[in-house]
C-alpha cells in the first residue's frame, strides 16, 4: 500500500471516515504518521472548543471576582480556587464518575402533550465529557490571568473615563476590556499552550474513545503496544504537538501585535 493510499484509508479514521480496521502487522512509517495525525484532529477539537468557550466564561469569572458584590465575587473566587487547587487528572476522574451516576437513559420531561427524553449518556464519552472538564479547567486559570490584568489597569485610565461621564458598559468595552487583554495576552498564550498539551491526558482519563475514534495518543499507544517499540510513535506525536504549538504561538503573537498596534516600540 502506497503512502497516498494509506492517507486515503486512514487520514480521517479518527472521525469515522475511511477504513475501520487498524493495520495489524508490518507497520510502515507512513501508517504511523497518518494515523497519529488523524488522532490529532481530536486534540485540536478539544483545544479549540475548550479555549473558545473558556475564554468567555473566564471573562465573566474575572469580572465577578473583581466585583465588590460578594454574591458575585465569592462563587467566582471559590470556583477558581477549587479548579486551580486540584490536579486536572483528578478532575477528569471525578467528572467521569459523576456523569456515570446520572441515569444513562436520561430524564423524562413531561410537557403534557409530549414526553421528551433528555439523553445524558453522551456525558461519559470523551468528545463531550472530557471537553467539559478541559473547558472548566482553562476557564479557571484564564480567569485568574484576566483578574490579575484587571488589577493592573492604570487607575488613571479608569478615572479619566469616569471624569468624562462614560457609562459602566462603555467604560468596560472601550477601556477595561481592551486593557485587560493587552496586559494578559502573553500569559494567556502560555495557558493556551498548556491547555493544548493537556489534551493528551484525555487518553489516560476514564472517558472512553467513542467507537475507537481516539486521539493521537490512542494511536501512538496502539503502535507502541503492537511493535514493542515506543521510539517511533511517541517522537511522531511529539513532533505533531511541537508543530501545532508553533502554529498556536504564531496565531497568538499576531493577535497580540494587533492588540498592541498603538503602542510605540522603544
Amino acid at each position: 500500500m502506497s503512502c497516498f493510499e494509506t492517507l486515503q484509508d486512514y487520514g480521517l479514521r479518527a472521525v469515522g471516515i475511511g477504513e475501520r480496521l487498524l493495520p495489524k502487522t508490518d507497520f510502515t512509517l507512513c501508517e504511523h504518521v497518518v494515523l497519529i495525525g488523524s488522532g490529532m484532529i481530536w486534540n485540536l477539537y478539544f483545544a479549540f472548543f475548550a479555549l473558545l468557550l473558556g475564554f468567555f466564561l473566564a471573562i465573566g469569572l474575572a469580572t465577578s471576582r473583581a466585583s465588590t458584590n460578594p454574591w458575585l465575587r465569592l462563587p467566582a473566587q471559590s470556583f477558581i480556587f477549587v479548579i486551580r487547587g486540584s490536579p486536572l487528572f483528578i478532575q477528569f476522574f471525578i467528572a467521569y464518575e459523576t456523569f456515570v451516576l446520572i441515569p444513562k437513559l436520561g430524564y423524562d420531561l413531561n410537557l403534557g402533550f409530549i414526553e421528551i427524553t433528555v439523553e445524558t449518556r453522551w456525558l461519559t464519552k470523551a468528545w463531550l465529557g472530557a471537553l467539559i472538564v478541559l473547558f472548566l479547567n482553562t476557564s479557571a486559570y484564564t480567569a485568574q490571568i484576566f483578574y490579575g490584568a484587571l488589577q493592573a489597569i492604570p487607575r488613571g485610565d479608569i478615572e479619566a473615563a469616569d471624569a468624562i461621564g462614560m457609562s459602566a458598559r462603555t467604560k468596560f468595552r472601550r477601556i477595561v476590556f481592551p486593557s485587560m487583554l493587552r496586559l494578559a495576552w502573553e500569559s494567556y498564550t502560555n495557558e493556551a499552550i498548556f491547555l493544548f498539551h493537556a489534551t493528551a491526558l484525555v487518553f489516560f482519563a476514564s472517558f472512553p474513545a467513542w467507537r475507537q475514534k481516539g486521539d493521537a495518543l490512542y494511536y501512538a499507544n496502539y503502535f507502541a503496544d503492537k511493535t514493542f517499540n515506543p521510539f517511533v510513535p511517541y517522537p511522531i506525536i511529539a513532533a505533531y504537538f511541537i508543530f501545532f504549538t508553533l502554529v498556536l504561538i504564531l496565531l497568538f503573537t499576531a493577535v497580540g501585535r494587533r492588540l498592541n498596534r498603538h503602542v510605540k516600540k522603544a
